[in-house]
């Protein structure tokens, strides 16, 4: 664990150390720094003004993990954040770091069965990461059971605020133990949440940590703007397109990313996927090929990408954009390095631009808008050898 050495000084045991070091962490950030001892030493409420991009959900995903027991039978802590694509992340980055440690993480949303979600609950889950509404819904329906919760973490506070949630959040606090952990992140701290904060909150430590400021040099940044529906013919056209085609493909859930994968191997492509239900032979057979270049085109989760070091990527591929800004700045961190040039692309539609314009205005950064032209076609399959797809704009 010799380049782990700053985070075994936080005190974090070595059952999580060698998942952070599978994950590719090497040092922590700052919030890191500050909020692991204080989550793991003391029994004290935390504020953690903090932006996307500063590490927060590994600040108190690591302790978190430290501090629940294997085994209770009931939910030990509940993470509430604003939609359901934070929720699944959140979800998967706690999977990512537990390690050898028993515990079931389980994302709630919208969306989603209820009756499924219900099932899970029933046989026994220890980390709830939900959205307000479908929380409510499940307190409602007796299907969840908040009475022995030891830890409250309300995430991205202030972007609940924006989403008229707060009357959701307080009337959840109503389901929880006064006598428990609570931690609030918010990047602002305007007046109603810090309303929240006095209310139920017991004499917490304010954490401050400032976003990264850093993106690649040598990485051009681009994006096209496209239709759900035409998203994946453009994806097509771009690894036609783009001469050389070496890199990664990123969407958001597992069931995204087989089907991508699937569809881009039924078309003729050198494609594999990588995801965190893949075992780990399963993983390491797969980013062998792609070492290796039998593959050309990895499509891939944030989480299961997060330790991949693959030398001379030419292009990373943004198919979903991220729901947190600092997944952005890790994903095309992976092209232009070493003094090569590399391409970021993002395949942009008419909801992303919220993202977009976050994204751009956190790291203030340039991202060039591109137009792909219709491609015109010939009689005859166009796939897979000519691996070149039509385009209606």
């Amino acid at each position: 664990m010799q380049s782990l050495k700053e985070f075994e000084k936080l005190g974090i045991s070595a059952n999580v150390l060698k998942a952070l070091k599978k994950k590719g962490f090497k040092t922590p950030t700052p919030i890191q720094k500050k909020l692991i001892p204080i989550f793991l030493g003391e029994d004290r409420d935390i504020i953690g003004q903090a932006q996307t991009g500063t590490g927060k959900t590994a600040a108190f995903g690591i302790p978190l993990i430290e501090r629940l027991k294997e085994k209770t039978g009931h939910v030990q802590a509940l993470i509430l954040v604003p939609t359901r694509e934070l929720a699944i992340q959140v979800a998967e980055e706690v999977i990512s770091l537990r390690g050898n440690k028993r515990l079931f993480v389980l994302p709630i949303y919208g969306g989603q069965s209820i009756r499924r979600q219900w099932q899970y609950l029933k046989r026994g889950v220890d980390i709830v990461v939900g959205t307000p509404g479908r929380i409510l819904d499940h307190l409602g329906h007796k299907s969840l059971k908040l009475h022995n919760l030891s830890y409250f973490i309300l995430d991205e506070a202030d972007e609940m605020l924006n989403m008229g949630f707060i009357d959701d959040i307080e009337e959840i606090l109503k389901s929880v133990p006064l006598k428990k952990r609570m931690l609030l992140f918010s990047a602002t701290m305007p007046e109603t949440i810090l309303h929240i904060a006095q209310k139920y909150m017991n004499q917490p430590v304010l954490i401050t940590a400032k976003a990264p400021q850093t993106t690649p040099q040598l990485t051009t940044q681009v994006y096209y703007e496209v239709s759900p529906h035409r998203k994946f013919d453009v994806l097509c056209r771009i690894i036609d397109m783009e001469e050389g085609f070496y890199g990664l493909v990123f969407c958001k859930t597992k069931r995204d990313v087989d089907e991508i994968a699937a569809r881009l191997i039924q078309r003729g492509y050198n494609a594999g996927a990588l995801h965190g239900g893949l075992s780990q032979r399963q993983r390491e057979r797969i980013l062998n090929k792609f070492k290796k270049r039998w593959l050309n085109v990895l499509v891939a989760t944030d989480v299961a990408a997060r330790g991949i070091d693959i030398s001379n990527l030419t292009h990373v591929i943004n198919y979903a954009l991220p729901e947190d800004p600092a997944y952005y700045i890790h994903r095309i961190g992976r092209t232009g390095r070493a003094g090569k040039e590399g391409k970021a692309i993002s395949l942009v539609t008419f909801k992303d631009y919220k993202k977009l314009h976050r994204i751009k205005s956190l790291f203030k950064i340039t991202i060039k808008k591109k137009i792909l032209a219709k491609l015109r076609t010939q009689k005859g399959s166009l796939y897979p050898s000519q691996r070149a797809t039509s385009l209606a704009k």
